[in-house]
């Protein structure tokens, strides 16, 4: 199916064009001939399966652009409040659409003016309903959208969402998107949407086909330097890596910027501002790693992440759905690779039954095999370099001193230099070690239908890093493993300087790995 099927304006299709989508996401496909046929709808879906333009586009195809504010959309954070104006602006752009973002800690006087202008507003409750009371808004919306309207609630933002219906006419069009639907939810909808449609996505959809989701299993201590080798080899455009707490964050931070990474951190201590900077930063370009909570990235919308990975694997399903959907986006294919120990492989196996995916094994790169591929990327970038008039006069100068052989091999030398790879040349476990953690997975869970009392006399869990007693396994389709030579694993390439091992050695050069 294909975004002009929808009939959408030639405008709105040039929108879409340049913004590289390539064909509607399932919620999209669901929602869009729903909202325009003018119906109300309660949609089921997860952040990054493209709800934003699910409900905008079709929104802008049914504008007046009459100088008053036909739509409203609510969000819980001002970040989410930026990145769906920004979107929607983009959507609009060729129709003259403009928007206006309101939300707290920033000027009344410069979002009452925006509000002036635009056709939709992008807000916050709280800002919002402050408004709206103190009389300093007067609008007459004929689209209302609440976007993540299950974290409004856990953000305590309910009552203000009752409130602000209030003031909103009741001849209304309003859509209603969340990733779950508590009790809560469902009673709103009752309340505040006419005859709804229901739309959801079902497990099976819920993580984008785009990205392909592989998992390493390490020692805990090895996760530093798992991670830093992954970076080396896979040299990612542009990613985020995940963290459970804001101090991991922290941490982690600092230890990658000291490693000569382009990295900042992203949590819900930082002040409005920093965020806001380090969100920028990211967005273009002058970063290319950005450590997060899942509480801050939630409804972080950047459509060219390469890479997501779990530094920590989460504790919930639904937080894996919402980490690894900021990447594959926008048609894109994208990866997301989840760093474990054994003691962690239940939660992948809880994680991949819940979401129904499936998470291939993989081996974390040798050091040969980084170099090999550094070499490669290295070959291709000097064949397709252009020869610049300050390179030709260094190389007429140093034919005074050398022969053209020696010239080359020097200036390889130093290229190479900068890419070495130091550390452990074995990091996290073989393929036949993965395959015996997930073989002892099964014999227990086989053994605990049989016997349950026996299994939890047993003693340790078999996750618990043995290494023997497993039989080897494989063709299971939730637990393929891949064997460790660079033929057998992913393709995703590039160089990049590499990292020091915290086991040892040293890194050769401590310059920025922003290229």
């Amino acid at each position: 199916m294909t975004f002009e099927e929808f009939g959408f304006k030639s405008k709105i299709i040039e929108a879409i064009n340049e913004a590289g989508f390539k064909e509607p996401s399932p919620v999209q496909k669901e929602a869009m001939p729903v909202v325009l046929q003018g119906r109300d709808i309660v949609a089921q879906a997860h952040t990054g399966t493209g709800k934003t333009a699910a409900f905008g586009l079709p929104i802008l195809q049914q504008l007046k652009l009459n100088g008053t504010v036909e739509a409203v959309v609510i969000v819980p954070t001002r970040e989410l409040a930026v990145q769906v104006s920004d979107e929607l602006f983009k959507f609009g752009r060729f129709l003259g659409i403009k928007t206006a973002t309101v939300y707290g800690g920033s000027s009344y006087t410069r979002q009452l003016k925006h509000i002036e202008s635009a056709s939709i507003i992008v807000a916050t409750p709280g800002r919002f309903l402050d408004l709206l009371n103190n009389g300093q808004i007067d609008i007459n919306p004929s689209f209302v959208v609440l976007d993540e309207a299950d974290e409004m609630l856990d953000m305590g933002f309910l009552d203000d969402i009752k409130k602000i219906f209030k003031f909103l006419p009741s001849d209304r069009q309003t859509l209603m998107f969340s990733a779950t639907m508590p009790k809560e939810i469902k009673e709103l909808s009752k309340t505040v949407l006419n005859n709804p449609h229901f739309i959801s996505i079902t497990t099976g959809e819920v993580t984008n086909k785009n990205i392909k989701q592989y998992y390493y299993v390490v020692e805990e201590y090895e996760r530093d330097d798992a991670l830093i080798r992954l970076l080396d080899y896979k040299n990612p455009h542009k990613s985020i890596i995940f963290c459970r707490m804001k101090k991991e964050v922290d941490r982690l931070c600092t230890f990658l910027v000291s490693q000569g990474y382009s990295a900042k951190g992203l949590h819900g201590d930082m002040e409005q501002r920093q965020r806001e900077e380090v969100i920028k930063s990211f967005k273009g370009g002058s970063i290319e790693i950005l450590i997060a909570t899942d509480v801050a990235a939630r409804g972080l919308d950047v459509n060219d992440v390469s890479h997501v990975f779990n530094y920590h694997i989460p504790f919930e399903s639904e937080s894996y759905v919402h980490r690894i959907g900021r990447t594959g986006r926008a048609g894109k294919e994208g990866l997301a690779i989840s760093i474990v120990t054994p003691h962690e492989f239940n939660s992948l196996v809880r994680i991949q039954k819940s979401v129904g995916t499936t998470l291939e094994s993989r081996v974390i790169p040798t050091i040969s095999e980084v170099r090999e591929r550094n070499q490669t990327s290295l070959t291709v970038k000097i064949a397709e370099q252009d020869i610049s008039q300050a390179a030709q006069m260094l190389v007429e100068n140093l034919k005074e001193q050398f022969d053209i052989s020696t010239i080359a091999y020097k200036l390889a030398s130093v290229l190479f230099h900068e890419q070495d790879v130091s550390g452990k040349d074995t990091i996290g476990k073989t393929t036949t070690e993965v395959n015996k953690l997930i073989s002892n997975y099964r014999e227990e869970k086989s053994g605990s239908s049989r016997n349950r009392g026996r299994n939890q006399r047993g003693g340790r869990s078999s996750f618990g890093g043995r290494r023997d007693g497993g039989r080897s396994s494989g063709g299971n389709k939730s637990f393929s493993s891949k064997e460790g030579s660079s033929g057998s694993r992913d393709s995703s390439g590039g160089a990049r300087k590499p990292s020091s091992s915290r086991d040892g050695g040293s890194r050769s050069g401590s310059g920025s790995r922003n290229r």
